[in-house]
């Protein structure tokens, strides 16, 4: 993406916007954010957008970065601290029962521990996270790209879209946070379940021990404390039916940059 010039100028007017408008939704005191006309112009505007940034950009990889690039804290973003209660088992036992699944529509459910996730085909990617509060860290990342783990498991024809689940309760009514991408991003190469940071073992406060890195999207779509990867031939049935947590609080689902 830093070949071509338009594509930075593209990536900083987006996330700035972006930025405007998470902030208010953050806060829940903006009006507009409140307001059904806004939203309803925000929803109309999206797939057009979706489809713009897709003719621009197509495949592209998203920019990767020398070693020398990368920033000396990783800032969290989201939930840093989970404590549901299968969590904090899981921690206290060093993530030793961890199992990431994955399931819906697929020939093959699967299941791995970190040990079968390590001996996986893996990745690795030194790339920029760009939040939507408007702030942006490099970091190295190492996983399994996600095609491999949908090619073992195989979808079903009338397979769609990928949601993650996680095992994080980011609201106060205990609502765990959920994302997902469609297929097309899904196999993008630069799709990973990572589980290295920065050549050590995943932090807590960045996903430990499993979490998405969806290179091209905004860093609400990294979904955080990943357990279960569910192909599924559409999301509307799944918690508020927009295709994650703050995309069912008025957020955009495709977040692209």
């Amino acid at each position: 993406m830093a070949s071509e010039p338009m594509v930075p100028s593209r990536r900083r007017l987006l996330r700035g916007a972006m930025a405007v408008a998470g902030a208010g939704m953050l806060a829940g005191c903006d009006a507009l954010s409140r307001s059904k006309g806004f939203v309803g112009l925000l929803e109309r505007a999206e797939p057009l957008t979706m489809r713009a940034q897709r003719l621009l950009s197509g495949d592209r990889l998203a920019e990767e970065f020398p070693e020398s690039m990368i920033s000396p804290v990783f800032k969290p973003n989201g939930s840093i601290n989970p404590q549901t209660p299968e969590y904090l088992a899981l921690k206290a036992g060093g993530f030793a029962d961890y199992r990431l699944r994955v399931r819906g529509l697929v020939q093959e459910p699967l299941e791995f521990s970190l040990d079968a996730l390590h001996a996986l085909p893996q990745r690795t990617q030194v790339t920029r996270h760009d939040c939507v509060e408007g702030w942006s860290v490099i970091g190295k990342w190492q996983g399994v790209p996600l095609s491999h783990l949908l090619d073992l498991a195989r979808p079903l024809p009338g397979a769609r879209y990928v949601v993650f689940h996680c095992l994080d309760d980011i609201a106060a009514n205990g609502s765990r946070y959920y994302e997902s991408i469609d297929l097309q991003d899904a196999y993008h190469p630069q799709t990973i379940a990572a589980h290295r940071l920065n050549d050590a073992p995943l932090p807590v406060a960045n996903g430990a021990p499993v979490r998405m890195r969806i290179e091209r999207k905004l860093g609400y779509k990294h979904a955080k404390y990943v357990h279960t990867i569910e192909v599924v031939d559409s999301y509307a049935a799944i918690a508020g039916g927009r295709g994650g947590f703050w995309e069912d609080r008025n957020y955009d689902w495709y977040a692209g940059i």
